[in-house]
C-alpha cells in the first residue's frame, strides 16, 4: 500500500506531465499556492472614507451607495445577495439598489424581483462583441421596436418595497412612462356569426343549403369544394348574414409623469410600491432599458449588483455606457468580483491584472472619491480534475498589488480553502458537480464570511478613531 507521501508525490509528477504536455493549461503549482488566510480584509486603510460615512449615515439621514460587480457568481445574487442583507441590517435599508428583467433577456436573476411582458424582448450580453447594441449599466442590451409592449415589475417581499425609481436608458433618452395599474377595457362588435354544420348520414349540399336558407354555390366557396361531394362526419363553414356580438378585453395603462435627472428618468412616491408596469412612450419607434434603481425614504445602505453570466473584466471595459451610468449611481464603495472566466480562457496574470486596473480606472475617471474592494476569484478546477492555478496566481497579484494601488482586498480564493480545497468543498455540499460554480448554500457562506471580515474591519476603525 502506498503512503501518503507517495500519493502527493505521484499527484505532482502527474501534473508536472500535464503541463509539459500543455503549458497553457497549467501554471506551475509551487509557484500560485495561497496561505489560507485569517478571514480580514487586507489593506483596510483604504475601506476608510467609507466607514467615515457608515458612522454617521443614520444620524445625518444620508444614503451610501454600494455597487458589486461580477459575473454569474454575482448575477443569481446568492453571494451579494447574503452581504446586502447583513450591511443593510447593520446599517439601514435605503433601498433594494439596481436591478435588471433578465427574465426578458433570457437568463437567470435574482428570485426577490420578478418581471414578464406580453411580447417577446431582444437582446445581447457584454460577452460578446459590441457591434451597436445598447449595452449599458447591466452589462445585457435589452431591446424592441414593438411598441405593444408592457412590463410587469413585481417585488416578491415586503422590504423591497420602493418610494423612488430611477429609469436608464441609452443616452437618457425618455422612452418609458410608467403606471401603477392597469384597467381592463371591454370593446364590442358585430361580426358575421360563425356558423358551422356537422355533415350526417344521407345529407347532400342542396339539404344544407336549403336548411340555412344560402346557395350551393357560396357553401362550396366557403368551404374550398370543387365539387358536391361531401361526406358525413365532416364539418361545413356556413355563410351567414346574421350577426352576433363580439366582446374584445385588453389592458389600458395610464401613464404617471416621470422627471428627467441625470443620467436617468425618474418617478417619485408617497407611499411603498411592490409593483408597477413600465409601457411605450408614443412618440418612440426604438426602446432599450439599461436597468432600474429602486430606492425609499430611509437613511442606509443602496446595493447595486451587476453581474452578467461568462463575464470578464475586458467585457465590462469595451462598453463606455456601462461606466457612464455607473456615474449616476453616485457609488461610495465598488466591490469587483472577478476572474474565473479569464481563468477558463487561460489568461496570464499580467493580463488580467491590467484589464482589472483599467476598470478601476474608467470607474475612478467617472467617480474621483470612489473606494474599491476587490475580492479574490474562488477555488475551481479545469474539467472537474485539474486544479485551477490561474485563479491562484490571480489571487496572488491581487494582494500583492493592493497597497500599491489602495484597494482593499478580502482574499475569499483563501478563505474557502485554496488551491486544493475542491474535494472539501463538494463534500460539504458548497461547491456544484461542475467544480466552478458554488451552491446556494456555497455563495451564502461567502457572503457571510465577507460580512464577518467587513464588520471586523469597521469595529477596528471605530476603536481606533473612537466612536
Amino acid at each position: 500500500m502506498f503512503s501518503k507521501i507517495n500519493i502527493v508525490l505521484l499527484f505532482f509528477f502527474f501534473c508536472s506531465l500535464l503541463k509539459g504536455q500543455n503549458d497553457s493549461l497549467f501554471v506551475a503549482i509551487d509557484t500560485t499556492i495561497v496561505t489560507i488566510a485569517k478571514n480580514e480584509i487586507i489593506h483596510k486603510k483604504a475601506l476608510e472614507p467609507l466607514f467615515q460615512k457608515l458612522k454617521s449615515v443614520q444620524q445625518q439621514k444620508t444614503k451610501i451607495n454600494i455597487v458589486h460587480i461580477g459575473d454569474s457568481h454575482i448575477q443569481a445574487d446568492f453571494f451579494s445577495g447574503k452581504f446586502r442583507q447583513n450591511v443593510q441590517q447593520q446599517f439601514g435599508d435605503g433601498g433594494r439598489g439596481f436591478v435588471f428583467p433578465y427574465s426578458l433577456a433570457k437568463t437567470n436573476g435574482p428570485s426577490d424581483v420578478r418581471f414578464s411582458s406580453n411580447e417577446a424582448w431582444e437582446s445581447q450580453r457584454n460577452i460578446y462583441a459590441d457591434n451597436g447594441n445598447p449595452v449599458g449599466l447591466s452589462g445585457i442590451a435589452l431591446w424592441t421596436k414593438n411598441k405593444g409592449f408592457a412590463i410587469e415589475m413585481n417585488l416578491k417581499t415586503k422590504e423591497s418595497g420602493f418610494s423612488k425609481l430611477k429609469i436608464f436608458t441609452p443616452n437618457n433618452q425618455k422612452m418609458f412612462d410608467v403606471a401603477l395599474a392597469s384597467k381592463i377595457i371591454k370593446l364590442e362588435s358585430d361580426i358575421p356569426k360563425n356558423i358551422v354544420h356537422k355533415i350526417r348520414n344521407g345529407e347532400s349540399l342542396s339539404v344544407i343549403a336549403d336548411k340555412y336558407n344560402v346557395s350551393i354555390k357560396s357553401i362550396k366557396v366557403a368551404n374550398g369544394l370543387k365539387n358536391n361531394n361531401i361526406r358525413a362526419g365532416k364539418t361545413l363553414k356556413i355563410p351567414s348574414n346574421q350577426m352576433e356580438k363580439r366582446v374584445v378585453e385588453r389592458s389600458e395603462f395610464i401613464p404617471l409623469e416621470t422627471t428627467r435627472e441625470e443620467g436617468f428618468h425618474s418617478f417619485a412616491s408617497d407611499s411603498l410600491l411592490h409593483k408597477i408596469y413600465f409601457i411605450p412612450v408614443n412618440e418612440q419607434n426604438d426602446f432599450a432599458l439599461n436597468g432600474l434603481v429602486l430606492e425609499n425614504n430611509v437613511p442606509g445602505i443602496v446595493y447595486h449588483t451587476i453581474g452578467v453570466n461568462g463575464a470578464k473584466c475586458s467585457d465590462y471595459n469595451k462598453f463606455p455606457m456601462f461606466f457612464e451610468q455607473l456615474k449616476s449611481l453616485h457609488p461610495d464603495l465598488v466591490i469587483i468580483s472577478l476572474g474565473t472566466n479569464e481563468s477558463f480562457d487561460k489568461l496570464v496574470t499580467v493580463d488580467y491584472f491590467s484589464q482589472l486596473n483599467a476598470m478601476m480606472e474608467a470607474i475612478v475617471n467617472q467617480n474621483p472619491s470612489v473606494t474599491f474592494l476587490i475580492t479574490t476569484p474562488p477555488p475551481s478546477q479545469f474539467k472537474r480534475k485539474f486544479p485551477n492555478t490561474f485563479v491562484a496566481d490571480y489571487a496572488k497579484e491581487i494582494l500583492a498589488q493592493a497597497e500599491v494601488k489602495n484597494y482593499a482586498v478580502w482574499d475569499l480564493f483563501s478563505n474557502v480553502g485554496g488551491l486544493f480545497s475542491i474535494h472539501q468543498n463538494a463534500k460539504e455540499g458548497l461547491l456544484g458537480g461542475d467544480k466552478v460554480h458554488y451552491t446556494k448554500a456555497g455563495y451564502e457562506k461567502q457572503g457571510q464570511l465577507l460580512t464577518d471580515a467587513f464588520f471586523e474591519a469597521y469595529y477596528q476603525f471605530n476603536s481606533e478613531t473612537g466612536k
